[in-house]
């Protein structure tokens, strides 16, 4: 696979092969503008109890990426980094500041 789309990504479950955990499917990457390219995807965080609320969403470098097949992205992660979504949320909040 040479080749594939953002919405691709997105129907593909992503497996730490670490330890076997599945963390979930991208909703989410992250591109260097400058140079055009995907620098990290993003999983969502485990929910609050009960499946209700937003957990942290997990960030991964694209560099840890092993292999994209058929249906899965295949990671090696040997501690996640989270983005806090409150964070996020003021980031988006203030640049949309800056272009309105």
């Amino acid at each position: 696979m040479g080749r594939c789309c953002t919405a691709d990504l997105r129907d593909k479950e992503v497996i730490n092969i670490c330890d076997g955990k599945r963390l979930g499917y991208v909703i989410d990457v992250e591109i260097d503008l400058c140079d055009g390219k995907i620098i990290a995807i993003v999983v969502p965080g485990e929910c609050n109890m009960l499946g209700f609320g937003k957990g942290n969403d997990i960030v991964i470098p694209w560099d840890k990426i092993d292999c994209i097949g058929e249906d899965t992205i295949l990671v090696r992660v040997s501690e996640l980094a989270f983005r806090d979504p409150c964070c996020y949320d003021e980031q988006k909040k203030k640049k949309k500041g800056l272009f309105s």
